[in-house]
């Protein structure tokens, strides 16, 4: 049978991205306080296509995937990259990683909640390798009023913040969302000792930022902070230098 697909293409058109979106796969990330963390990912696996070929085996995508049995950390990232760009001949190889992460609250010396974050990792390789971690923080505000579906004390969805962030260096998931996380509070008890009582997206953008910004393994970052509301939302953008 005739390999279609490796043929080569007389009409000189590129294909800008082809490949394989929604898969569902176990993974292993990297966990501070238990070294390991096992989450299900959704990938997106795709390749820059050169116009010389009809087209691309989209099983070979999964089966690169599978070669790393889940264990999917910074360093096997870009060898999957790698692998992607070299099998499929390919221009350029993109990665796209989508996971729920799980943090447990310990403060005071007790566990509290278990923090279910939103994290994704992006990577791309052409001539250079990039890899980017976007972390999606929920913002809460204390609700001191008693209603009848709430208990006293109770905590009051606000927003959530995106942030993207390149490194230099290793540095934990758990680290980005405790620094933004602790970053929210400040603001808040800033706002407390002014006595103002409106959580501004812009002030609080700036200061996830400033946060950001003093951390060392970090080399890029973007902030977006977003205010649910009845009728609209509204939200503040930055990115580093």
């Amino acid at each position: 049978m005739k390999d279609i697909q490796s043929q080569l293409d007389s009409r000189r058109i590129n294909i800008k991205k082809v490949g394989v979106k929604t898969v569902s796969y176990p993974i292993t990330v990297r966990d501070k306080a238990q070294k390991q963390q096992q989450t299900v990912a959704t990938a997106n696996m795709y390749v820059n296509l050169p116009h010389k070929f009809k087209g691309t085996h989209m099983s070979r995508f999964v089966e690169i995937l599978n070669e790393f049995h889940g264990e999917i950390d910074i360093k096997s990232f870009y060898i999957i990259l790698e692998k992607m760009k070299a099998r499929l001949e390919a221009e350029a190889s993109h990665l796209e990683i989508e996971f729920p992460y799980f943090l447990k609250k310990v403060r005071n010396g007790n566990s509290r909640n278990l923090g279910h974050y939103k994290c994704s990792m992006h990577g791309s390789l052409e001539e250079e390798g990039e890899l980017t971690l976007s972390v999606e923080v929920p913002i809460s505000l204390p609700i001191a009023e008693k209603k009848p579906h709430r208990l006293p004390g109770s905590m009051g969805r606000w927003g959530k913040a995106d942030v993207k962030v390149r490194f230099r260096q290793f540095f934990w998931i758990e680290d980005i969302i405790l620094l933004i996380e602790e970053t929210v509070e400040e603001e808040l008890n800033d706002l407390s000792v002014k006595e103002r009582k409106i959580l501004s997206v812009e002030s609080l953008s700036r200061r996830v930022g400033a946060s950001l910004e003093r951390i060392e393994a970090i080399k890029w970052y973007s902030v977006t902070v977003h205010n649910f509301g009845d009728e609209c939302s509204t939200f503040a953008t930055l990115e580093s230098g």
